[in-house]
């Protein structure tokens, strides 16, 4: 099997489909908004329009309407044990724990899949552009980032062993400008995976 990692770090100052996957039916609540819901199950709210067609108006939802959620509690699984797989190796450094960052996920997982879809392997994307513009383009600000990617490897075990065995990627994860990170995953039509750990420290 084919496996390749790439890594990139920078610092700034001043400044569809994952997987087929299950689904569940979620009842909008007074108060409800898409935003709200999506923030619920950490997920995007143009993923909940592309699961529900029937929403004209994504400001306009009422109380009892269904809508079909997408579950990506597999991929979601693996995506968390690489997180905790990345502190256990800074806690070994006497470093501080990143926080996980579902939205910093989200983004991670559209370029994992943008790799398959676009067929490339580079942080460089001709759909988002660089990690940083692409971050930037779902509102994530920071003041300092990085990124490290990979395909090939089976599990999180496995891509997170390729990545400490490299100088470069092993200087992200144990990197102490970085405070919060994200993980995705996207699987290609034969099974392949197609990593991405995004890096930030916020912008505050």
């Amino acid at each position: 099997m084919k496996k390749k990692l790439l890594l990139l770090v920078a610092v700034i100052f001043s400044i569809s489909v994952v997987e087929a996957a299950a689904q569940t039916t979620y009842t909008v609540k007074s108060g409800d908004s898409i935003w709200k819901i999506a923030v619920k199950y950490e997920t995007g709210i143009s993923e909940i329009l592309a699961k529900n067609p029937q929403i004209k108006n994504p400001g306009l939802i009422y109380p009892g309407q269904k809508l079909t959620i997408p579950d990506q509690s597999s991929v979601k699984t693996m995506e968390a044990e690489v997180m905790r797989l990345v502190n256990v190796e800074r806690s070994k450094k006497g470093l501080q724990a990143l926080k996980a960052d579902w939205q910093i996920s989200r983004v991670a997982r559209y370029k994992s899949q943008d790799m398959i879809n676009k067929k490339y392997f580079s942080h460089t994307s001709p759909t988002y552009g660089s990690p940083f513009k692409m971050l930037e383009s779902f509102g994530i600000r920071f003041s300092s980032a990085g990124e490290n990617i990979a395909y090939g490897q089976k599990t999180p075990a496995a891509v997170m062993k390729s990545w400490m065995g490299s100088a470069g990627h092993k200087a992200n994860i144990l990197s102490p400008s970085y405070t919060h990170i994200g993980v995705g995953l996207a699987k290609n039509s034969n099974g392949l995976c197609y990593w991405t750990q995004m890096f930030i420290k916020p912008l505050k």
